[in-house]
Order: structure tokens, then C-alpha cells, then sequence
């Protein structure tokens, strides 16, 4: 076992993946990062984007991730994440849809936010900033998938 690290992947449903890996990347939010037997202390959020699981030299799975935290150890990887679905689940078309239709409720809650005042205001602001992080999460999936059929 000294040559696998043990990688969890954790949604606030369920466990989802658990099984020791050869290497496992994570797309943290300074940048991606590999996890391999021995691993330094470590902790850091996630962004959207696409964990890779290594089995020997290949990737053996590719799950996207709309953010979270992982934790490191040198035996163990440990990601809770916000939401994660295998990366061959999404569907380009719909989240294209899904982006106009956000990116709509953007420019129509940036209105808002700029006539109203007080806790009205405040509300469609908070409204606007998880749109605006919902957005990024899409786009992050469209990137995703486009890497996937560019290579």
C-alpha cells in the first residue's frame, strides 16, 4: 500500500469514490496539484474543474467538481466537494443552455440591483453573486468538456 495513496471523494450526499490510487490531481484554486504516496501536510480549497485519478500511467477517471476542499496527508487524499459527477455525465448542450439562461438572469439582476435600495438591494446583490458563481461553474464544465474532445 506504501506505493497507492488512499483517495476519497466526498459530495454532501455520499461518498463517492474510495479507493487507493496511484496519483490523483485536483484542480486546486491556485492552481492544479498531484497527490502521490508521501505527500506533504497539505490543505486547499477546490475550484471548478476536473479531478483526474491515476491508475499506473493513465488517467483512469476524470470527475468534475464544482469546488470544495481538500485535505492531504502522506497516505490519503481527501476531497469534500460542493457537488461531483463523473465527467463523462455532462452534457454540452444543455450546459450551454444553461449558461444563456444564466447569463440572461445576470444582466436582468444587475438592473435590479441598480434600481433598488436597502435589504431589497442586498438581496438581488446576493441573488446576482451566486448566479454569477453558478456561471462559473457551467463554464467550467463547457471548458472541461472541450479539453476532453480536443484531445
Amino acid at each position: 500500500m506504501a506505493d497507492k495513496v488512499q483517495f476519497e471523494l466526498v459530495s454532501p450526499e455520499k461518498l463517492l469514490l474510495s479507493e487507493a490510487v496511484d496519483m490523483v490531481v485536483v484542480p486546486g484554486s491556485e492552481g492544479n496539484f498531484g497527490v502521490l504516496p508521501g505527500h506533504a501536510l497539505f490543505i486547499s480549497t477546490v475550484r471548478p474543474g476536473v479531478i483526474d485519478v491515476y491508475d499506473g500511467n493513465e488517467i483512469g477517471e476524470r470527475i468534475f467538481v464544482a469546488g470544495g476542499f481538500a485535505e492531504v496527508t502522506p497516505e490519503r487524499c481527501t476531497v469534500l466537494a460542493d457537488e461531483a459527477m463523473p465527467l463523462s455525465s455532462l452534457d454540452g448542450a444543455a450546459i450551454e443552455a444553461d449558461l444563456r439562461a444564466l447569463e440572461g438572469a445576470v444582466a436582468n439582476l444587475r438592473d435590479r440591483v441598480a434600481r433598488l435600495a436597502g435589504a431589497e438591494r442586498d438581496e438581488a446583490a446576493h441573488e446576482l453573486r451566486a448566479t454569477e458563481a453558478r456561471i462559473e461553474v457551467e463554464t467550467a464544465k463547457l471548458s472541461a468538456l472541450r479539453q476532453v474532445t480536443a484531445h
